[in-house]
């Protein structure tokens, strides 16, 4: 009994199973058909293949949670690895586009409109300029053509005197 306990102690401890001297497999998602950038990502888009896991780069996605609903930012070819670098969230303010500016603080509730000097997803941070004042405003995207100023000012303008 004492040498079966002994044995089973060792190998649990042993150096060799520890370091990882086998290789494994991991499983990871792979787009399922070219994928052509600019595209929202669903689920019949992907598919898992299995890699080796010593050959695994860093960032490359293991779930298809973490690809759906996302929009591609290159193409991406079929069986490929896709990294996390790969996709954003889906763009819902552009460039140049006026939207609703909201801010608030206990007891005050302010919007006003504002135009994007940035592009972003939602939870995104994008700069806003307030046409009233140029001032650039560092805000979080909340919905499409809508942002929550975070209350910090990026840049405020110069006056120049005119005749």
């Amino acid at each position: 009994m004492k040498k079966i306990f002994l044995l089973i102690g060792y190998l649990a401890v042993s150096p060799f199973l520890s370091t990882g001297a086998f290789a494994s497999t991991v499983r990871i998602v792979v787009p399922a058909h070219n994928i052509a950038r600019g595209d929202t990502i669903g689920e019949t888009d992907l598919t898992y293949a299995t890699v080796d896991g010593n050959a695994l780069m860093s960032g490359v996605v293991t779930a298809m949670d973490e690809l759906k609903g996302m929009q591609a930012r290159r193409v991406l070819a079929a069986g490929n690895p896709v990294r996390t670098d790969d996709v954003r969230r889906p763009v819902v303010v552009t460039k140049g586009q006026t939207v609703t500016m909201s801010f608030a603080a206990p007891g005050v509730d302010l919007s006003a409109m504002g135009r994007a000097m940035s592009e972003g997803g939602v939870g995104d941070t994008v700069t806003i300029q307030n046409p009233a004042s140029y001032r650039m405003i560092s805000a979080t995207v909340t919905a499409p053509g809508t942002v929550r100023a975070d209350g910090g000012v990026i840049s405020s303008p110069t006056r120049t005197a005119s005749r």
